[in-house]
């Protein structure tokens, strides 16, 4: 990397083999592969251009599985459209844990255990890796994948040396919000608060933006 160039810019050069090749977390990616091999589920990554059609929509089929109800409930509403283009935004990058050992290259939907979608971008002037989506299908949930998962992009995005890492929850999601606070995460200094509205009613926003440190104190 050139002294000038920034890490952020610098990450999103790289294709997502090269990104893993140069910064791979290798004790946390190692952990993640043992648990996915003990499981007969395979990994794969991609970025938006690499991802194939059908993984997409496998992807967007468990979001809507798993979420399209807290997004109906938010300000933001449910649109599968809206949430397929920004899966295709260029810089988003995946995670993918497929089963049994073969779906990776013959794909049915119901073939996808998992994934998690995150890009190396920039958030109120901070380096961060942002997590967009972590979801897994219901046979392959509570098993510590997720765990594992978050680990994963956590480290990558410390040894890219960006500041923090963070995501969106919805606060209808408690028992999402509890796990993230478990793995460490805590309210950002950016999410929105409440506002008072005419009348004096104070209106909660329906999501909260956490984050953590990843950065190495001294960096």
């Amino acid at each position: 990397m050139k002294k000038s160039e920034k890490r952020v810019e610098a990450a999103n050069k790289l294709d997502i083999r090269d990104l893993f090749q140069q910064y791979c977390p290798e004790p946390a990616w190692k952990a993640f592969s043992e648990k996915a091999q003990a499981a007969d589920l395979e990994i794969a990554t991609a970025d938006a251009e690499s991802l194939s059609a059908e993984q997409l929509n496998a992807c967007l089929d468990l979001v809507e599985l798993t979420s399209a109800e807290d997004y109906r409930n938010s300000e933001t509403g449910w649109s599968r459209s809206k949430k397929r283009r920004e899966m295709k935004l260029p810089e988003m990058r995946y995670i993918l844990l497929f089963g049994p050992p073969g779906a990776v290259q013959s794909l049915p939907a119901s073939e996808l255990a998992g994934f998690v979608s995150f890009m190396i971008t920039y958030e109120d002037g901070y380096e961060v890796v942002y997590v967009y989506e972590i979801h897994f299908a219901p046979a392959s949930q509570g098993k510590g994948f997720g765990r594992l998962l978050m680990e994963v992009i956590a480290a990558l995005g410390s040894n890219v040396g960006l500041e923090k890492a963070m995501l969106t929850v919805f606060k209808s999601n408690a028992r999402a919000t509890d796990w993230y606070l478990k793995l460490e995460y805590s309210v950002d200094e950016f999410s929105p608060p409440a506002r008072r509205l005419r009348g004096g009613v104070l209106k909660e926003p329906t999501y909260t933006i956490l984050s953590k440190r990843i950065k190495a104190e001294g960096d």
